[in-house]
């Protein structure tokens, strides 16, 4: 990606990125609604979705689209405008855009410009949900959606497998509980909380172990609204002695005829020791 430097001309108007409401339209700041009113033009994911919120508050700036299919057009338009010292601000259905939304695209286009993008903090599903799910907030990971396609998927989940930072996920009501289901497979049964229509009139949080959320979806049957799912991290694994790997290698290889290398491969990864280590000492273990 091209580098961006901090060469804003002086004539140049600012390009504000403004967090929106996630349901409840008070969850907007003082600060926001101002910047919403003030500017030339507001550039929105779903324009008929944001004048719902644009008329709560009487604000009559011009509006124009700005999805995943046509950040590179906006940017041709807004460019100049900016450039002329007006102002513009880029809002997203809900919560903060470019967060698994679009904006990116944008974003860039107009720094690589000169173009000075400033944030108008708010509502995030995030740390909204983050802050009432109940599990560690000192690290968390956010893994966004995962690919739609099953192997890619499983692949993204294997390499979350190791991470102690709480993991993020964002899943729409008809994937969620298969989500559930690859997560409880590679990562087993960790404490979590499914939070759902966050600030709606129908939120809700479902805290648990990954199975027991499985459990009151398959009750309740297909839950509506999108869905922001917490999972607890890996646990911190002990570093093992090698009296202590032998005693793992002995004990799975008296319950079990996996070969060698596929062994070697899940100690390996289980208890993050080099693989050529417990290779070698498997073997000599079976020689003995």
């Amino acid at each position: 990606m091209p580098s961006i430097q901090n060469n804003t001309p002086l004539y140049c108007g600012t390009l504000y990125i403004v967090a929106t409401p996630l349901g409840n339209l008070e969850d907007i700041t003082f600060r926001a609604v101002r910047i919403l009113k003030e500017v030339a033009l507001i550039a929105a994911e779903d324009t008929r979705h944001s004048r719902k919120l644009l008329s709560h508050y009487n604000i009559f700036t011009d509006l124009i689209s700005c999805h995943e299919h046509n950040e590179v057009l906006r940017a041709e338009k807004l460019i100049p405008l900016l450039q002329q010292g007006k102002d513009a601000a880029l809002i997203t259905d809900a919560g903060t855009p470019c967060i698994s939304d679009p904006g990116y695209r944008l974003v860039t286009a107009l720094l690589e410009k000169g173009i000075r993008v400033v944030p108008i903090p708010g509502c995030c599903a995030i740390i909204a949900g983050l802050s009432a799910a109940g599990l560690p907030t000192d690290r968390f990971l956010f893994a966004g959606f995962l690919p739609r396609k099953q192997q890619q998927r499983i692949r993204a989940v294997k390499n979350l497998a190791s991470r102690q930072a709480t993991l993020v996920f964002y899943e729409s009501p008809k994937r969620i509980r298969s989500l559930l289901d690859q997560l409880m497979a590679e990562l087993g049964d960790r404490q979590a909380c499914l939070a759902r229509e966050i600030t709606k009139l129908h939120e809700e949080f479902i805290r648990g172990t990954l199975s027991y959320i499985a459990a009151c979806l398959d009750e309740k049957g297909i839950a509506k609204g999108e869905c922001t799912l917490f999972v607890t991290g890996a646990s911190e694994v002990k570093e093992l002695s090698l009296e202590d790997l032998e005693a793992v290698i002995q004990d799975r290889l008296a319950h079990g005829s996996v070969p060698t290398a596929v062994l070697a491969k899940e100690i390996s990864f289980q208890y993050k020791v080099s693989r050529k280590l417990v290779y070698d000492t498997i073997l000599r273990l079976k020689s003995c």
